[in-house]
């Protein structure tokens, strides 16, 4: 057990990091291609890399019951969410949408508690309110002050369609593997985006080498790799810590966007990752109950009043 749990904490490691990156990525080469494309040509990449990862071992396909779970997580989740974030990004910065975006594992947090029973712990209720706390830090900071109301409006959007990912794919995840949820959801949104392929084609054609391997990396390393890592982990904790965890997000796409894009934090940005790091830390954080020590009962050889 203590051994999956090590597991499942790496693997929550690798999704929050190219989640991070992703943000970065995106703001980068949201300025050659449209969302939509960028949408498509992302999850086309994701499904055929993790498609021939599933079809290279035994599979165990999906119940009529789950197609409703994996419809609800590929169009929202996979779909709409991409289109979504990328549109934002367009108009705004990459702290300043990673922010906004992550009100998400609020709403994973309240949906988890009603929909999935998972309740409000009072650590992770108070965990998230810190870590909410310093992504708003992080996000007031890095924002230039001409946010766009659309684009706000598009990272709420991304937000909610997050959540609600998360929470449809979480009793998936009891029946069947990661990596074939996530393969099945990045399908169902790649073919939702295939409206968007004529013009893939075209901006694909007129892009620079470059723009293209940054389509590859998003659709091998933030799609491919993170999703089925994130699966693993969600699998293994409840949504509601799961989402918490996603707060270190924020802080990391501000010093990346500073490390990669010249976007430099301010002061407050630093304040408001350690408040992400203390809120995760409070809301994974599980008191160990001590073990009750053995009692040994004494036969009655033992005992010298018993003989005579």
């Amino acid at each position: 057990m203590r051994k999956q749990g090590v597991l499942a904490a790496g693997a929550a490691a690798v999704t929050v990091v190219l989640w991070a990156s992703a943000f970065v990525a995106i703001r980068h080469v949201g300025q050659d291609i449209s969302a939509g494309a960028l949408s498509l040509g992302r999850l086309l990449v994701g499904s055929v890399l993790l498609g021939i990862f599933v079809f290279t071992r035994p599979r165990r396909w999906p119940a009529r019951g789950d197609w409703k779970l994996l419809l609800v997580c590929g169009l929202l989740w996979f779909g709409l969410y991409n289109l979504a974030l990328n549109e934002a990004e367009r108009r705004l910065d990459a702290g300043t949408t990673a922010m906004l975006v992550n009100i998400g594992p609020l709403l994973i947090a309240l949906l988890a508690g009603v929909l999935l029973h998972e309740g409000f712990p009072r650590q992770l209720v108070m965990g998230s309110v810190a870590a909410f706390g310093g992504v708003v830090l992080i996000g007031l900071s890095s924002s230039s002050g001409s946010a766009e109301t659309w684009g706000v409006l598009l990272c709420l959007v991304a937000a909610a369609a997050y959540a609600i990912g998360v929470v449809s794919q979480k009793p998936l995840l009891s029946r069947l593997p990661a990596l074939e949820v996530t393969w099945l959801s990045c399908v169902i949104g790649a073919i939702a985006c295939l409206p968007f392929a004529p013009t893939l084609v075209r901006e694909t054609a007129d892009a620079r080498p470059s723009t293209i391997w940054w389509i590859v990396f998003l659709g091998a390393f933030p799609t491919a790799i993170a999703f089925t890592t994130w699966a693993y982990a969600l699998a293994r904790t409840t949504a509601g810590r799961m989402g918490a965890t996603t707060y270190l997000v924020p802080p990391l796409t501000i010093f990346l966007g500073w490390l990669l894009l010249d976007e430099s934090p301010a002061p407050l940005a630093y304040l408001g990752g350690v408040l992400c790091l203390i809120g995760v830390a409070i809301s994974r954080y599980r008191r160990r109950v001590a073990p009750m020590p053995a009692v040994s009962v004494a036969s009655p050889d033992s005992n010298p009043l018993s003989k005579s």
